[in-house]
């Protein structure tokens, strides 16, 4: 299966770049069928995009722009808002002058995205890991590129084992994640692509052994609750602390470990102090270097209750 990644990845890559400033290889791209990325610049009256090719001028026009605005079932504004970030894109065909000068590169998104969904996207089968890249945050979740600007989302839920409330809280927009396909769904033409990213951060037993019963470590309140306080440790490790004074959910806090109990998946925690800064998003670590899940279980062998995730 060949390899299609989110749009921008490409860009800055040597192989592009010697492409995109040379205009012979531009037309040998357009001959080969090569995929390249630039920067959309404007998007016109008519909601074409202006292409920024420094060796000739760019256009893909607004129908070429992407799968769904010839029919409707995709909005302009899905053009417009690629003005000033990366798009991929074919080279359909070279517009010459009276005097046989090459004067525009005509292009488009539509082909690349085509090609993605043919050898790239309905390929995927249930556990595959695929790169992503955040576009959109929504609090029910958030919207990534999973290959040449085709979209696919990750619920809240599936973010993380420990519950936040707005994907905010562990992404940022534009981000380059791992996701695993939950499942897929031929709609129509095209298949849709469900996606997960708990999976991949570890489960109960790898989480926990980063932290030892005694030691004192930072954490980040998640919720307040009546019986207690949710403290996250790692994005799929979290504990109950009791109740303390002038502490509240998105806060930063140091908190003594007082016991890790795998049979009960329990944290006991001690919240000592409120933290002066506020908490900020760490590199995400996953777990899992292979391509490919069948079966993830999050709970150790001898837990009370079963978390686990079928692909």
């Amino acid at each position: 299966m060949e390899k299609y990644y989110p749009e921008g990845i490409l860009i800055d890559s040597q192989e592009n770049q010697n492409v995109i400033n040379d205009l012979d290889k531009i037309e040998e791209a357009a001959r080969s069928g090569k995929i390249l990325e630039a920067y959309a610049v404007i998007c016109d009256k008519e909601h074409n995009l202006i292409v920024d090719l420094p060796c000739i001028k760019g256009i893909i026009p607004r129908t070429d722009g992407a799968i769904g605005i010839e029919d409707g079932s995709l909005k302009d504004v899905a053009l417009i808002s690629r003005v000033s970030k990366p798009v991929c894109f074919k080279v359909m065909k070279i517009i010459r002058d009276k005097n046989g000068t090459p004067s525009m590169a005509v292009l488009s998104r539509k082909a690349a995205q085509n090609e993605c969904y043919e050898k790239y996207v309905s390929k995927l089968r249930a556990g595959d890991i695929i790169d992503a890249k955040v576009t959109h945050i929504e609090q029910f979740g958030c919207f990534v590129d999973i290959g040449c600007g085709i979209s696919s989302m990750i619920p809240v839920d599936s973010i993380s084992v420990s519950r936040i409330s707005d994907p905010s809280d562990r992404f940022d927009l534009y981000q380059n994640i791992k996701a695993v396909v939950k499942s897929v769904e031929q709609v129509g033409e095209y298949p849709r692509i469900y996606l997960s990213h708990k999976e991949l951060l570890g489960t109960w037993m790898e989480n926990a052994s980063m932290f030892h019963a005694g030691e004192t470590v930072t954490g980040i309140i998640r919720s307040v609750e009546s019986y207690g306080i949710f403290v996250e440790l790692a994005p799929n490790l979290a504990g109950l602390a009791e109740h303390k004074e002038n502490i509240h959910a998105g806060q930063l806090a140091s908190v003594y470990i007082k016991a890790l109990i795998p049979d009960k998946m329990k944290v006991k925690l001690v919240i000592a102090d409120p933290a002066e800064r506020e908490p900020k998003k760490s590199d995400i670590r996953y777990f899992i270097n292979s391509d490919h899940i069948d079966y993830w279980r999050y709970t150790p062998e001898n837990a009370e209750k079963l978390i686990e995730t079928r692909f």
